[in-house]
């Protein structure tokens, strides 16, 4: 699986440093047709994870992963011999549509197989890909050195084929006999008796956090006789853990989108400095990942995590506040150090978000759930980079330092929400199994 990920993400890889290129060099298009291309692709992703979800609680997720690869194979193949808007649009939507639920699908699988190693799992996943993506960019580097259209075909070609062979690959790998089951962790309703009662704990867990619109639909679930898992959209509280998830994502669109723009329209670093941002990231995300995962691998270490997340972008957008109006040795000093930053603060996100939204999940949903939970990035992917070109880069310095505190806020707020949550869900389940002696006598 994780050879698979890593032929995935360097075809992704090949994908994003030549696909805006092809558009414009090869087939002719202008910035306004290319950004309504790629922000309504966005916007499809948006449905993948959700999608994966519900479908993964239906079939075994290793034939999904592998449609999902072949889909992609299909619309990429089909847009080398495309040139028309209007069939361009809805092959690249489908596109980023099968590459956030293939997303999405890889993370369930990891819960399924992983277990309590999912920590572990995940890091070596995040190395992994994080060297996908550096194989895929350098090989589009050379690519894109001949600047030819076959060159650019030759790539988007290449990023085809490494899907056919990602579904090889995931085709030979062993998926868990229980197909709707997900390895449970610690304290998890699978400790009960017997799988009933657990599904009523489960229930009644999730009607205490849910509130009192979702306590209702809880306990119908916990009913005899009713098997029907909980709905992740029914559950309020999972979903405000998913609403918060979005501003803790927002270190993906500042690295991707805010340092460039803000060292190229704000500061006197030299341009040259851009690449050197990636190559940070790269960098450190594939040496530090496995060390900072086993640091923050429990459902409590990952709640603890976020606010620190909150910390590090605070400090980042400090940063950037202040390369501002200075010389070129202090901007660059500074951009730099952001870059550092805001790394750190992805191999955070990349521990807690994922750790709890699958220990937030009723173990008896979590593919539904999970599913929901991958509308976090999705979402910020979309609206990230609106958000920084917009309200931040108007704001200037002042636009990053409101940022800053407002990302720093809202993980306390989520850190806070995360950990009541967790305390009804791995509550000992003695204390609610035991009768009270008054209800022993009475009747």
């Amino acid at each position: 699986m994780l050879l698979a990920q890593l032929l995935d993400r360097a075809g992704t890889g090949m994908w994003a440093a030549s696909s805006v290129l092809y558009f414009t060099f090869v087939l002719g298009l202008d910035a306004g047709r290319i950004g309504l291309m790629l922000g309504a692709a966005a916007v499809a992703g948006i449905a993948g994870s959700p999608l994966a979800g519900h479908l993964a609680g239906r079939f075994p997720v290793r034939s999904l992963l592998i449609g999902c690869h072949l889909l992609r194979l299909a619309t990429l193949g089909a847009l080398l011999g495309v040139t028309r808007f209007d069939v361009l649009l809805p092959l690249v939507a489908v596109t980023y549509l099968g590459d956030r639920a293939a997303k999405a699908l890889e993370m369930l699988f990891a819960t399924r197989v992983a277990g309590e190693r999912r920590g572990t799992y995940q890091a070596l996943s995040r190395s992994t890909a994080n060297a996908g993506y550096a194989v895929g960019a350098g090989i589009a580097a050379a690519g894109l050195a001949l600047g030819t259209p076959e060159a650019y075909r030759a790539l988007i070609l290449a990023n085809a084929v490494s899907f056919l062979a990602a579904a090889a690959l995931v085709w030979r790998t062993r998926e868990p006999r229980a197909e709707g089951r997900v390895a449970a962790g610690t304290g998890d309703a699978a400790t009960s008796g017997t799988e009933d009662a657990a599904a009523g704990d489960a229930a009644a867990r999730d009607a205490a956090n849910g509130g009192a619109a979702n306590g209702g639909a809880a306990r119908a679930d916990a009913a005899p006789g009713r098997t029907r898992a909980p709905s992740p959209w029914r559950d309020r509280g999972y979903l405000r853990f998913v609403l918060l998830d979005i501003p803790m994502s927002l270190d993906d669109s500042v690295l991707a989108v805010g340092l460039p723009l803000w060292l190229v329209v704000h500061t006197d670093a030299p341009h040259a400095l851009v690449p050197a941002f990636l190559v940070i990231n790269t960098v450190l995300v594939v040496v530090l990942q496995l060390r900072v995962s086993a640091r923050f691998e429990q459902p409590r270490q990952a709640a603890a995590a976020v606010s620190v997340y909150g910390l590090t972008m605070l400090a980042c957008c400090v940063l950037l506040a202040l390369s501002a109006g200075t010389g070129t040795v202090v901007a660059s000093v500074a951009l730099l150090a952001a870059a550092v930053l805001v790394t750190g603060a992805e191999l955070l996100r990349s521990v807690s978000s994922w750790e709890l939204a699958v220990s937030l999940a009723p173990e008896r949903a979590r593919a539904s759930y999970l599913g929901v939970a991958g509308m976090a990035m999705s979402v910020q992917k979309s609206a990230g980079p609106l958000l920084l070109t917009g309200a931040v880069m108007a704001g200037g310095p002042v636009g990053w330092l409101a940022l800053g505190a407002g990302i720093a806020a809202l993980s306390v707020l989520q850190r806070r929400s995360a950990v009541r949550r967790l305390d009804s869900v791995l509550a000992p389940l003695a204390p609610a199994a035991t009768p009270s002696p008054s209800a022993t006598h009475a009747g």
